[in-house]
């Protein structure tokens, strides 16, 4: 299963949204109002859940300087990934597309392909606020 956001527009450089993404603390402040937990396992990795959903632990898979940044669940049950590709656009503005990448069965990915996608968007939207 593939999502993507639509391009969002920062009014950032390329290396400040890099350094914001790779800080993981940072991720809190691109979380939906429903967020239930957040939590710091370490600098790789932090655990978070909405609100009627499990918890998910994501760490820190590649990265790529001013460029993108990929994350993946820590757990084999759910195997995805969820990519930041950054692009300058000028000096302080960037464009930023969320990707998400999973691997699942027909049932499962019925099931959480529409929680996914407003997922991914409410993270695109917070990234535009900055």
């Amino acid at each position: 299963m593939h999502i993507e956001s639509p391009k969002k527009t920062v009014a950032k450089s390329d290396k400040e949204i890099y350094e914001f993404l790779i800080d993981f603390k940072n991720f809190e402040k691109l979380m939906p109002d429903n967020i239930s937990k957040f939590e710091m396992i370490n600098d790789d990795r932090f655990v978070f859940a909405l609100k009627g959903m499990p918890e998910i632990v994501l760490q820190r898979k590649e990265q790529n300087p001013n460029d993108k940044v990929v994350l993946g669940a820590a757990s084999d049950k759910l195997p995805f990934t969820l990519s930041a590709d950054i692009n300058a656009v000028a000096e302080q503005e960037s464009e930023v597309t969320l990707s998400f990448e999973g691997e699942f069965n027909a049932m499962m990915a019925m099931m959480i392909k529409g929680p996914i996608t407003n997922f991914i968007g409410t993270l695109s939207e917070n990234l535009g606020k900055l």
